[in-house]
């Protein structure tokens, strides 16, 4: 698959190195391409551009940057290469504010997901949320005693969720879709939740896991 991932932080990094790991062509994009020069000369098998490059590149299309720079960095990418594309948002709604006792504050409220304003505002385009819910270390061949964790998508194309599944299963997860994107009003605390852990004990390997 060719894959447009948007973002030069280090969730951007570790997932579009993840993809070219398993055997897809990825375009690495950033509002400063030159940023990325260290990531290109440690994967030859990949490329880097601007937003709008990486968006045009992609069949699919990965938004892996701040939350609070979601919605600016898709309209670099231009809504013109983004319509009618899956779009995996692994972005959460972290407000510039530190946590309170191990928990983070979000900009949104629970009953109004980031992803969900970002479809509103980007129609075409197809949202699916995943990868917001484990930190970078372990998005990609995760290893935990507990077995394959469970990575929670939603997202109102079943196409574009069908697409999604298989990237996330390629780097080594089970996936559980929770439904339309109303879902990501559930799936983005997710984060807080997954981060109290390491705000508190300075532990950051874990992964939530579906058992039935």
């Amino acid at each position: 698959m060719l894959i447009g991932v948007l973002g030069s932080g280090g969730v951007a990094k570790v997932l579009a190195t993840g993809f070219l790991k398993h055997g897809h062509q990825v375009k690495l994009g950033s509002r400063s391409p030159e940023k990325l020069k260290d990531w290109a000369a440690e994967n030859l098998g990949g490329s880097v551009g601007n937003f709008a490059e990486a968006a045009a590149f992609g069949d699919l299309v990965v938004l892996a940057v701040k939350g609070t720079a979601a919605s600016e960095a898709l309209h670099l990418a231009g809504a013109e290469n983004l319509g009618g594309k899956p779009v995996m948002d692994a972005c959460n709604p972290i407000a510039d504010a530190p946590p309170v006792n191990g928990v983070l504050q979000f900009f949104t409220d629970i009953n109004k997901s980031l992803m969900e304003t970002l479809q509103q505002e980007f129609p075409l385009a197809r949202f699916v949320k995943a990868f917001n819910s484990v930190g970078a270390p372990g998005m990609v061949d995760p290893k935990f005693a507990g077995g394959k964790p469970t990575m929670f998508i939603c997202g109102n194309n079943a196409d574009a969720k069908k697409a999604v599944s298989g990237i996330v299963e390629d780097l080594g997860w089970e996936v559980e879709d929770m439904g339309p994107a109303e879902a990501a009003r559930a799936i983005e605390p997710l984060c807080m939740l997954w981060c109290i852990p390491g705000f508190v004990k300075n532990d950051w390997m874990h992964a939530f896991k579906m058992l039935r």
